[in-house]
């Protein structure tokens, strides 16, 4: 007897990342953190190992009464304070001439979900990058969804050839495309897209909605750690030249701007050419809010609006300064990489650089030496991600070297 839907996926979940960084932890207990190399968690760490949590953001959230704490947020889709603040601090110093509506969700996480949840039905393809985020994919088959990719790169850039293949095959299939991209700061490989490559996408989407509606999901969930700030919103320019048959889901995380990750607080901010757009989605996202989780949590929304407000300038000064350090902690790592030829993917800026392998077979090979010598990273298709947003200066110098002679 099954008590589950007929098509539910009966094999227990086990979360990679996770299951590795147990491995690290229990090999620094017995052989001492200062002899292991902890390249899994895709959370901020500070020089010392401990977990970054902003003391901009968190002092004036201890402060918030327990009753603001306690209590629902205003509406199912938020704080209409949190919402408007949302667009503002997603959109600054980008001259958007579209249509939009945010709506509150459980983390950048929710925001993806809900998308995926309301725009395809069951036995349809998503499209993804073929190097990304797996709980993409795990979204997918929750919703019953077909799968298949695009191959990210071409060489050192975006790969646009097989972008407009993949997209044409499905959309001749099912009239209607739903695609994922990852911008900037794409995890796993830190890439962010230039201006021009947004251009010929957009323009491309744009043919496609000739012939059936185009949602695109950009999850921007590193966005604030980008390296030039103004540069990774004035590419959402771009955004402004979409038809009417385009909407744009853009997937916002608290979690990484403001080191909250336990807070569970984001949202999705819908753009269109057209008010009737965003108001359609809007409504169904609304009543999917209501239903799967309700409500987000209310002092998580107010402090992210007092934090990049009030506290603008303190909260950006201190945000900086790790920004700086993840610079100088990836200028160590593909400065090395490229001094001993370790092969890895153009990478720009965030919180992750990916060992390039030739296939999977090679990772799983090379991701198992590394555990033999006590490094451990995250596996990935077609790689090995390796997250200097958790490694001191220190722990990254020497790791392109260690990983190359590993790879041989």
């Amino acid at each position: 007897m099954t008590f589950t839907r007929k098509v539910a996926d009966l094999v227990p979940i086990v979360d990679t990342v996770f299951a590795v960084a147990e491995l690290a932890k229990a090999d620094a207990q017995k052989i001492g953190a200062e002899n292991v190399v902890n390249a899994t968690i895709g959370s901020l760490f500070d020089e010392k190992g401990e977990l970054v949590a902003y003391k901009s953001v968190f002092d004036h959230y201890n402060q918030i009464a327990n009753t603001t704490k306690a209590k629902y947020a205003a509406s199912f889709v938020g704080n209409d304070s949190y919402r408007e603040q949302v667009y503002q601090w997603v959109s600054q110093g980008a001259n958007l001439n579209l249509y939009h509506r945010v709506i509150a969700t459980p983390g950048g996480s929710g925001a993806v979900s809900m998308t995926f949840a309301n725009i395809l039905d069951a036995g349809e393809t998503v499209i993804l990058p073929n190097i990304a985020w797996g709980s993409y994919k795990l979204m997918a088959m929750q919703n019953n969804f077909e799968v298949t990719t695009y191959s990210l790169f071409e060489e050192d850039h975006f790969n646009l050839t097989s972008f407009k293949s993949v997209c044409s095959e499905v959309l001749n299939k099912q009239k209607k495309l739903l695609i994922v991209i990852n911008d900037p700061c794409h995890n796993p490989t830190g890439y962010s897209m230039t201006r021009k490559e947004w251009d010929e996408v957009i323009t491309f989407l744009n043919e496609c909605s000739e012939i059936g509606p185009v949602v695109l999901i950009d999850d921007i969930a590193y966005i604030d750690y980008a390296y030039d700030i103004p540069q990774s919103r004035k590419v959402m320019e771009s955004f402004n030249n979409i038809s009417n048959n385009v909407l744009i889901s853009v997937a916002f995380s608290c979690s990484k701007t403001c080191t909250s990750y336990g807070l569970r607080c984001g949202a999705a901010l819908l753009l269109s050419k057209t008010e009737g757009g965003v108001r359609e989605v809007e409504i169904v996202f609304e009543k999917y809010a209501r239903a799967i989780w309700s409500n987000i949590p209310n002092a998580a929304m107010d402090n992210f609006t007092w934090v990049t407000t009030d506290n603008y300038f303190s909260f950006l000064s201190e945000k900086q300064d790790y920004i700086d350090l993840l610079k100088q902690r990836s200028d160590v790592f593909l400065d090395e990489a490229k001094k001993v030829s370790l092969p890895v993917y153009p990478y720009h800026e965030g919180f992750f650089v990916t060992v390039k392998c030739k296939d999977n077979t090679e990772r799983d090979e090379i991701h198992q030496r590394l555990i033999n010598h006590h490094i451990y990273t995250v596996k990935v298709n077609l790689g090995i991600r390796v997250a200097i947003c958790s490694l001191s200066v220190n722990k990254t110098k020497g790791l392109a070297t260690a990983i190359k002679m590993l790879m041989e």
